[in-house]
């Protein structure tokens, strides 16, 4: 099969950027499948720092199709300077870039209902830390069937009137918690107008196109945004995304039957983070967290935001296999884990908790140390490996005990930031 599914098997931030931006060097098409611009991928190639949000992180390769689904909810206005960014750089020229026709649309109102309920006085233990882009509420609207959809912005009649739909439900709350003006309507259909003429031409079926890819033989990579523990039904709700994060979504947000798909693999840590509010049962001790973190550079590439550090936790890692499917799993970030003296790993919860049926606010993890590779010389060979059998001892057989108790192989080890700092253990296309 000519399709591998790449998603986040923690809460996000687990370096899909890099992972997905190395294996669409094989892809002839890349298709984003949910999500909206609360995701961001950090890609460095040669020292340089590019940051996406909505585009897909096959972007950087000339002629390799840029898909954006019928799952995601795009915000226009976003997606308009990222694309006016990456063609100035040389990205993305072309027929490129697709967006779906079905996908629905974050509306510069869903932003600001987003921000007022995470600061709504009274909230604040319901509040569940959101980036306050607006996803929450545009996918409110969508399930709610009165959203506003990319090929609604080609008709400002239709575009006022769907508008005007999801405005009677969602300005009672706007106003309700302090909105002082009304939406303006008619200017707001002139800013989307304006804003979006350039969208009519890549708009499209990109299910169509993605099936008919896949019936030509071309290699296809669906990326995924957020993690499998934020899933919206799998995830630690309500602490958790608004769509299906999870290998799943991808029938659902492209529009193809799950007999396309083939390979799935799944990112994770060395270790694990967390950002935003939710349960976090591996976090570290502060002195061990902070080294990870300034290790790591864990700060969020959309928000800024120090992300929450801890141990990798195995029981939720082989969960996020489970719902998943994973075939192979990719491990990045194992330089960081030279920062710490004496890391540590959970490998079980106790009284024999499991993700799934005991929520993970609930379980203790236990916590056992394993040989860490804090030594200049073996993070220096860590650094320059080459090779599997080039990572130093301890590495391998942290990998080894990874693959054990989750019970799946890895296929894929990231010894560093830049995209060369890549082990691939298996071609990602069969």
């Amino acid at each position: 099969m000519s399709t591998l599914v790449v998603t986040g098997a923690q809460w996000g931030d687990e370096g899909k950027g890099k992972v997905v931006d190395v294996l669409a060097a094989d892809a002839d098409m890349v298709v984003r499948f949910a999500g909206g611009n609360n995701a961001g991928h950090t890609l460095v190639v040669d020292g340089a720092k590019l940051v996406t949000h909505l585009v897909p992180s096959g972007c950087r390769y000339p002629g390799t199709a840029c898909m954006l689904a019928a799952g995601m909810v795009i915000d226009p206005f976003v997606l308009r300077e990222e694309v006016d960014t990456l063609r100035a750089h040389g990205l993305l020229q072309g027929d490129e870039l697709a967006v779906a026709l079905d996908a629905h649309v974050v509306m510069p109102y869903h932003r600001e209902l987003d921000g007022l309920r995470e600061e709504a006085e009274g909230r604040g233990r319901f509040a569940v830390g959101t980036t306050r882009r607006g996803i929450g509420p545009a996918y409110e609207s969508k399930v709610g069937r009165r959203g506003v959809r990319i090929r609604d912005l080609f008709d400002p009649n239709a575009l006022a009137a769907r508008i005007e739909a999801d405005l009677a439900v969602i300005e009672p709350e706007r106003r309700a918690l302090g909105a002082r003006e009304p939406v303006d309507v008619p200017r707001l259909v002139d800013r989307l107008v304006e804003a979006t003429a350039w969208l009519e031409p890549v708009a499209c079926d990109v299910g169509g196109r993605v099936f008919d890819a896949v019936a030509a033989g071309r290699n296809v990579l669906f990326e995924g945004a957020q993690g499998a523990l934020l899933d919206v039904d799998f995830g630690t709700y309500p602490y958790v995304t608004s769509s299906n994060t999870t290998a799943g979504g991808v029938c659902t947000g492209v529009g193809v039957g799950p007999g396309l798909l083939g390979e799935v693999w799944g990112i994770t840590k060395a270790y694990t983070t967390r950002v935003g509010r939710g349960p976090f049962p591996t976090r570290a001790e502060p002195a061990a967290e902070q080294a990870l973190r300034d290790a790591g550079g864990e700060y969020g590439a959309t928000t800024g935001r120090p992300r929450d550090c801890g141990w990798l936790d195995l029981p939720a890692l082989r969960y996020a296999a489970r719902i998943n499917g994973y075939t192979g799993l990719c491990i990045t970030k194992v330089d960081v884990l030279a920062a710490v003296e004496r890391p540590l790993v959970c490998t079980r919860y106790a009284d024999g908790a499991e993700p799934g049926t005991t929520p993970l606010s609930q379980v203790r993890p236990v916590l056992e140390p394993i040989e860490g590779w804090d030594e200049p010389g073996l993070a220096r060979a860590v650094a320059a490996a080459a090779s599997l059998r080039d990572l130093p001892g301890p590495v391998r057989a942290y990998l080894d005990r990874i693959e054990a108790v989750v019970g799946v192989p890895v296929v894929l080890i990231s010894t560093g930031a830049d995209r060369a700092k890549t082990l691939r253990l298996r071609q990602p296309f069969q």
